[in-house]
């Protein structure tokens, strides 16, 4: 079975980062919102939680615990990212006033360690992201057996990260034209049918690795039998937007409240 180690994680860490500090330089279009006159839901997405900083990627569970609270404080509700698609989607009518949505990437152990304890205070659901290749195999990962502890709160929902966190873009440009297809499949596939046989229910979101997706990618995700996917493009989701691609905004270090009520302007 093939995962990725820490120093694997390591260079995804940074290459999110990199790739966020692109997005947020075009200050002006990177909150851009669509002329869309239905609700804009923004989708937060982060990484890791920990007491003390060691990488941009990682989140103080303080700040998390700030950010929770100035939410509630302001009449904001954390909503699915299932209610959050139906919506989008155009299979729901009404949402709350003021919704957002929480997802986290990657499966990191400070989920069940860090973010556990607040999620299940404040009372909002979350939405894993998980790569099944590192799960109950790397050191920084969660266990299969903590990923149904935390279903089982009624809180978290496994959906799928990909089958190992590929770089599609890089892949395209090694392999074949055949070959590279079925890469995508089995990335695709393999993880939903995991993630599936191992938590007992349907995936049916998609976050693209490293935010890496086109037109082919939709297609084949799709074909898959996701419902929708998900990239890290800064704006707020809706429905004027591709449904395989619908952006979120990551939480990096320094997550303070002011950074969140700049995402939610």
């Amino acid at each position: 079975m093939i995962f990725l180690d820490r120093d694997s994680g390591g260079k995804i860490g940074k290459f999110l980062y990199q790739l966020f500090v692109i997005f947020f330089s075009f200050s002006h279009s990177s909150f851009a919102q669509s002329n869309d006159t239905s609700t804009q839901i923004p989708i937060l997405c982060y990484h890791r939680f920990a007491t003390q900083i060691n990488d941009e990627m990682t989140v103080k569970t303080a700040d998390f615990v700030k950010q929770l609270a100035w939410l509630k404080e302001n009449g904001y509700t954390v909503i699915s990212l299932d209610t959050a698609a139906q919506y989008l989607k155009g299979e729901r009518g009404n949402i709350p006033d003021k919704p957002v949505v929480i997802t986290v990437d990657d499966g990191h152990k400070s989920v069940y360690f860090e973010m556990l304890p607040v999620v299940k205070y404040y009372k909002v659901p979350v939405t894993l992201f998980i790569y099944p290749s590192a799960i109950s195999n790397a050191r920084y990962a969660l266990t299969w057996e903590q990923l149904h502890e935390l279903e089982e709160t009624e809180l978290f929902h496994v959906e799928s990260h990909t089958y190992w966190h590929p770089n599609f873009k890089k892949d395209k440009k090694r392999l074949s034209a055949e070959a590279y297809d079925q890469f995508v499949t089995m990335q695709l596939g393999e993880s939903k049918h995991i993630l599936e046989a191992k938590m007992g229910h349907e995936i049916k979101y998609l976050a693209w690795a490293f935010g890496i997706y086109d037109e082919e990618l939709q297609r084949k995700a799709k074909e898959a039998g996701y419902k929708a996917a998900f990239t890290i493009e800064r704006k707020h989701a809706d429905r004027n937007q591709p449904i395989m691609a619908l952006p979120r905004y990551m939480i990096l270090h320094p997550a303070t409240v002011d950074l969140l009520k700049r995402v939610l302007k």
